[in-house]
C-alpha cells in the first residue's frame, strides 16, 4: 500500500508565498513522475506542475515563473514552492505520484488534498 501525505497549505495574502510538501510512503519500489494538481470550487481538477524521474519539468501557463516544483528521491518527496500568489490560485492542491510498489505495477496515487486560500 502506498500513501501520499501533503502538508503546507493555509491562508496567505495576495503576493505572499507558501510551500507545499508531499511525502510518499509504503512498499515503494520506484517512483516515476510526480506532480501537483489543484481543484477550485465548481471547477475541474487541473495540472499545476509535474516533474519526471529524470528531472523534466512541466508547468501550467498560469503558474509559470511563480511556482517551482522539486523532488527528493532519497526521501520520496515532492515540493511545490508558490510565490507571488494570486486569489485565483485558491484551490485544494493534490499531490500525485506514479509508483511501482512491491506487489503492484505502475499506478497513480493521490494525496488527500490541502487547502490553499489566497486573500485579496
Amino acid at each position: 500500500q502506498v500513501q501520499l501525505v501533503e502538508s503546507g497549505g493555509g491562508l496567505v495574502q495576495a503576493g505572499g508565498s507558501l510551500r507545499l510538501s508531499c511525502a510518499a510512503s509504503g512498499s515503494i519500489f520506484s517512483i516515476n513522475a510526480m506532480g501537483w494538481y489543484r481543484q477550485a470550487p465548481g471547477k475541474q481538477r487541473e495540472l499545476v506542475a509535474t516533474i519526471t524521474s529524470g528531472g523534466s519539468l512541466n508547468y501550467s501557463d498560469s503558474v509559470k515563473g511563480r511556482f517551482t516544483i522539486s523532488r527528493d528521491d532519497a526521501k520520496n518527496t515532492v515540493d511545490l514552492q508558490m510565490n507571488s500568489l494570486k486569489p485565483e490560485d485558491t484551490a485544494v492542491y493534490y499531490c500525485n505520484a506514479n509508483v511501482i510498489a512491491a506487489t503492484t505495477p505502475l499506478l497513480p496515487y493521490w494525496g488527500q488534498g490541502t487547502q490553499v486560500t489566497v486573500s485579496s
